[in-house]
Formats: C-alpha cells, structure tokens, sequence
C-alpha cells in the first residue's frame, strides 16, 4: 500500500473515531440533563409527600399488567391451578424423597467396584445447637457407609457446647468423624483447610455447619464415580426456612457442566465432590477469596477435572437464617467483590485479556462478562428474502442506523420475489437499477458490481444481493448466501429483525471469537415485549423437537435463577439471528438443506457441539423478531404437515441425543412448557 493511501486509511479511521467520540460526549451530556432533571423532581416536596399515591397506582399498574400477561381473568384461573400443581409436586423433592427402610438397606447393602471414601469438610464457628445436631444426624444417616466427617472448630468460650456435641457423636460413628477444637476462627477458608489437613479420603465433600445432606446423595455420588469416572461432582439443592425441609423457599435444579454458567454465576454451588487429586497440591479455600471462596475453588478444580458429573437429583438443603448467604448477599457483601476477583483471575488463566466484569440486575454475584474484541474481522449479515419489502427496509434501516460496530456486509438472497417494491428496493440499496442487472443488460453500472456467480453489490461493497432460484428452503438460500459472503464471520439474520442494542455485532462477536465456542444467538423479542426467543431446549415442546425457553416471558423478566441476565452455554440458538466464524459454518456443512424451513438451525448446532465447540446465548445482543410476518404460521394446513415431517426426519436423526435430553435443562424441568416448571 503507497504512503498516501495509508494516510488515507489513517484518516478515515481518525474521523470514524472523532464522530464515535462525538456521539458519546452528546449522550453523556443528555444523560447528565436528565439526571439534574429527575433529582429536581425527587427532591421536591410536593413529590414526596405523593408517594403513597404512586405506590398505590403503580400497584394497580402491575395487577393490570399480570392480569394481561397471564391472558386475562381465565389466564389468571390457570395460572393459579398451575402453581396450586406445581407445589403438590415439590412436596417430592422433601423428606417423602427420602429413601424407605427397604431402599434404604438395599443402598447401604450395595458393593460398588471401587467404594471410595468420601471426606466431608465441615468449619464450624460458633453454631446454634440444633443446627449443628440436625447437620450431623444427616450425615449419619447417609446410606453409603464409607465416609469421613472432619471438623475444624474455630468457636469461641460461648460455645463450648459445640465441641462436647462432635466428641458425642465422633464415639457413636466408630471413629468416622475427626473433630478439633482451633485455638483460634481462621474464617471459611482457614478453618476449612484445617479439615482438610485432617481428611484421608479419596475425595472431599463440603458441607456447610447449618445446612443438611439427602440420606441418599453419597450413594449417588459414588455410583456416579463408578459408572462415569466422574472426578468432580454436584447436585440440585433448595433453601429451605424454619428449621424444616419441607418449606422450601427457592428450589435450584441446575444445568450440567456449562463453564460460561459458571463463569457468570456459582450455579455449582452445593454439594460439591471431588477428587483429591484435583487439588494437585494447591490449597482448597484461598483466604484472599473469603466471602467467595467457593466460586474461586470450583473454577479451579472443575478446570482440572476430567469429568464433571451432575446428579440431577435435589440432595443438598441450605438453610435461610439471618446471617446466612442463603438469607441474601447482602449479609456478606463482601463477598461480591471476592466473586468478581476469581472470576477475573480465572479468565487471566484462560487467557483472556481486558475483560469488564459487571454486577447484573439480577443478583451481585451474577456477573455480565465483556471480553476483548480482537481487531476487526469482517462480518458478512446474510438474509434471505422474498417480497416483504417493508420488513426487508425495517431490518436493513436498523442495521445501519444503530450498529456500532461498522465492518460489515449485508447479504441479501432473492428468493423468487413478485412485487415491484421489493425490485425499487433493491436498486435503491444498490444504487443502480437491480431488474437490468439481472437481466445483463441496460444503461446501469451493473456490470462492474456483479461476479460471475451472479452477485450484484452496490457501489460502496457494502450491500450485496444474490439470486436464488428455486422454491423455497431456508438451508439452501442461507448456503447459498455464505458461499458469496466475504466476511470471516457469518451473521444469520432473519428479515423480520429489528436491532435494540447498538452493540449487537459486538455482544456476538465477543464470543463467536472464542476457539471453544460454535454458534452464539441474541434475545429476541415479539413487538410487545415478550420474548421469543432465549435459546433452544432440545426436547421440549409437543413434538418432542425443539422449543424456546422462557418463551413469552416479559423483557423485564429475570428467568429462572436469574438466567436471563448473563450469557450462558446452550444446546442451541435460533438461526433468526445466529452468529458463527464462516470456516466452522463451512466445516460443519452448513444448514442441512432437508431440513426446508424448521430445525435447521437446531440441527447446524447440535452438529458443532459434535465438534466439542459451545453454542452461546447472550441476553445483551437485543433485536425485536416480527416472527412468522415472512412464511406465516407452522400450526396449519400445509406448514403443519411440512414441520411434522421435518420433525420426524431431526427425532430420526438426534435419537441419540433426544434420549439422553439436552445438558442444559434439568431433567426435572416438564418438557410441555417453556417456562421451567416442574414436572407434575
């Protein structure tokens, strides 16, 4: 390149910055106006003194906006015979999940190949009386009887009582529980390591001092081990209030391992099982992470793990008192910033490099995650299109109206439109008349925009459209898209979008960059709000396929356990807005082209997690999705009898996978419904 088109270069980009700048500054300053504007308000007498006047109304407004999103007065019935269900159906998850006397012996009876011992840490500190007896009676009742109870005791004079009810229980266990009175608290972390100086199992267990085990949950963990050669290990878990288990007050059923998860959020939590040598001579709790010391350890260990196995059971009861982590984060709140340091430090150790870790809306220790952008690879937007000028104009008018990010293309693939809209359209968006060019022939300056594949490009290289001919099929046209695409990202997008977040090309491209990483999707939304779309379920649904996850919920919805507020691992992600580096799509195949319309999104996904890669979906790229305003509804006449076909063509060829259900939702989870309702 000659010295003056550097320059050149250097100047455009100097200028693209300026006006970058310019734009920040100019909303910055209006976001401080506003800001002067609103504490005028609040400071004003007359709005204090009208509180309860808002409160009410606002009251109102929300019992207004239930009884709409619940589908009326009817909606409202059956929502409430729902919930009266679903609490019938938590009732098993309580002491009636408890094995009877005969499962019981049948439990402890059983010889597995390899019976490890198992050693349960427990740093005790000044615990009330009850629940230091509760806690130990649930390990003594443990139906697999190879376990290690070790006890490091940080309590103070007050209470001694402690230590003579350890020495109590340690002569009844025959020597299965090891207890030590610390000359002085060392916190969670000091005193933990202090049990684990005195642990000699092959794996280590931990247990808080007032939470309480499942009799069964040793069990499981070691017919885990020796089934799946499982070296690290965790179950479901529920808070539970007033000293009885029964009276549950949030009940967790997690995903399996999905490190972006847990990167975001200690979904892990209890009750965690290891082996020892995960440790591989590095200390259990690191006292610089006091507050969330075991966050910091499970990124650790399940980093060193070979095989991270989930017991999708609810085993591990947490007990909710004041001053318990169960109670809020607000009774540590130091350990947020303890949370944000290991998070940090265990992405510096994947290699990551000018990371924001970010508290979300949803909790604290619930984290949004921005990684670097490396450079500034070109992304090729591929949409197919027939007709539909007014969704087409709405779609690529938002791209280039309220995209930051400006290294695109957008690729249009005609599919056999009829009217003279779209074809005015077109000429507008190239410059040029677009029905001459495709004839070859005419006064325009099509030919030096066309390739001999039969691309047409508009004057600045920025819009391209390529003719598909034949009837419709979804795979076939977005084929044929990529196959002309210039960019080393590809970027699926239906014509029926419409871009919220300025930075939705940044917010995708973070984690399509990723080596470890296939596709990633955004969070589309109906036009009034509801979501349609937040990652893909295998499974679910009436035809057992594949169905949406938090489907209608409102945008302001935190989702299950705060799930939709951080990126996270998928199954998969809808292709209405799919990104993926263009060598993976290209390596995979790209869509199966007998999948015409539907499930070949779900089926390009699941093909890249066969590659080992993850499938991402983030709540902070945002587009509004006029879903089925281009191809109409899948639930009549023809397109009915279409989707069952294509149906019965993905449940033949993902058997497999359908029978071992998808990792990311639980199992005890209902498949009829999207909104994480237990199974009734």
């Amino acid at each position: 390149m000659e010295g003056t088109d550097y320059r050149e270069a250097y100047e455009q980009e100097h200028l693209k910055c300026a006006d970058l700048a310019g734009r920040v500054a100019d909303l910055e300053a209006e976001k401080e106006e506003l800001e002067w504007k609103l504490n005028r308000i609040k400071n004003n007498p007359l709005w204090k003194l009208s509180r309860p006047a808002r409160d009410a109304m606002h009251w109102a407004i929300r019992q207004r906006d239930r009884l709409r999103n619940c589908g009326g007065p009817r909606g409202v019935l059956r929502k409430l015979s729902y919930k009266k269900r679903e609490r019938e159906a938590m009732k098993q998850f309580g002491t009636e999940s408890f094995p009877g006397p005969e499962q019981a012996a049948r439990e402890r009876d059983t010889v597995f190949p390899r019976m490890v011992k198992i050693s349960i840490l427990v740093p005790l500190w000044n615990n009330p009386k009850e629940f230091q007896i509760e806690m130990l009676d649930s390990v003594m009742n443990q139906t697999y009887q190879n376990w290690e109870l070790c006890l490091a005791d940080g309590s103070d004079a007050d209470h001694g009582y402690i230590g003579e009810i350890c020495r109590e229980y340690a002569a009844r266990a025959r020597g299965r529980i090891v207890y030590k009175h610390l000359g002085k608290n060392d916190g969670i972390a000091g005193n933990t390591n202090a049990c684990l100086a005195m642990a000699t199992g092959e794996y280590i267990g931990l247990l808080d001092q007032d939470d309480l085990l499942h009799p069964s949950v040793l069990y499981e963990y070691v017919k885990a081990i020796n089934e799946r050669n499982a070296d690290y290990l965790y179950c479901d878990e529920t808070t539970f209030k007033s000293g009885d288990i029964n009276r549950m007050l949030t009940m967790h059923f997690k995903p399996d391992y999905a490190p972006d998860n847990l990167r975001a959020n200690n979904y892990i939590c209890h009750f965690s099982v290891f082996s020892r040598k995960l440790l591989d001579g590095t200390e259990l709790f690191r006292k610089k992470y006091d507050g969330s010391q075991d966050h910091d350890m499970i990124l650790r260990l399940t980093d060193n793990a070979g095989k991270v196995v989930h017991v999708p059971r609810l085993m591990y009861y947490w007990r909710s008192h004041s001053g318990s982590v169960a109670s809020g984060i607000g009774a540590k709140p130091y350990a947020t910033q303890a949370a944000r340091g290991a998070v940090a430090e265990h992405l510096r150790k994947h290699g990551y490099d000018h990371f924001k870790i970010e508290s979300t809306r949803a909790f604290e220790t619930i984290f949004r995650i921005r990684y670097q952008i490396i450079g500034s690879p070109k992304i090729s937007i591929v949409i197919a299109n027939k007709d539909h000028a007014d969704d087409l104009r709405r779609c690529v008018s938002s791209i280039r109206e309220k995209s930051t990010y400006d290294n695109y293309e957008i690729i249009i693939v005609e599919n056999n439109s009829t009217s003279g809209e779209i074809r005015e359209y077109y000429s507008g968006l190239l410059g040029y008349d677009y029905g001459q060019a495709v004839q070859g022939s005419g006064e325009s300056n099509a030919p030096q925009n066309c390739e001999a594949a039969g691309l047409l490009r508009s004057e600045d290289g920025r819009i391209g459209i390529v003719t598909y001919r034949g009837g419709f099929n979804y795979s076939a046209v977005n084929n044929l898209g990529v196959r002309h695409a210039s960019g080393e990202y590809i970027l699926l997008l239906n014509n029926d979008t419409e871009v919220i977040t300025v930075t939705w090309m940044e917010e995708l491209l973070m984690y399509a960059q990723r080596r470890d990483v296939g596709a990633v999707g955004a969070k589309l939304y109906y036009p009034d709000k509801t979501i349609q779309h937040a990652g893909v379920v295998i499974g679910l649904g009436a035809h057992r396929t594949a169905g949406h996850v938090h489907y209608k919920q409102h945008r302001q919805n935190l989702g299950y356990m705060g799930r939709l507020c951080y990126a996270q691992d998928m199954t998969a992600v809808t292709g209405a807005c799919l990104m993926v580096k263009k060598s993976l799509y290209l390596e995979a195949g790209g869509l199966d082209e007998s999948f015409a319309v539907s499930l070949n999104d779900v089926d390009f996904c699941l093909k890249l997690r066969e590659k080992g890669l993850l499938n991402v979906f983030t709540p902070f790229a945002e587009l509004f999705h006029y879903e089925s305003a281009s191809r109409g509804s899948d639930v009549q006449g023809e397109n009915a009898s279409r989707y069952d076909r294509e149906s019965e063509v993905f449940r033949e060829k993902w058997k497999e996978a359908l029978a071992a259900g998808d990792p990311y939702f639980n199992p005890n989870f209902s498949l009829d419904r999207s909104d994480f309702s237990l199974k009734i």
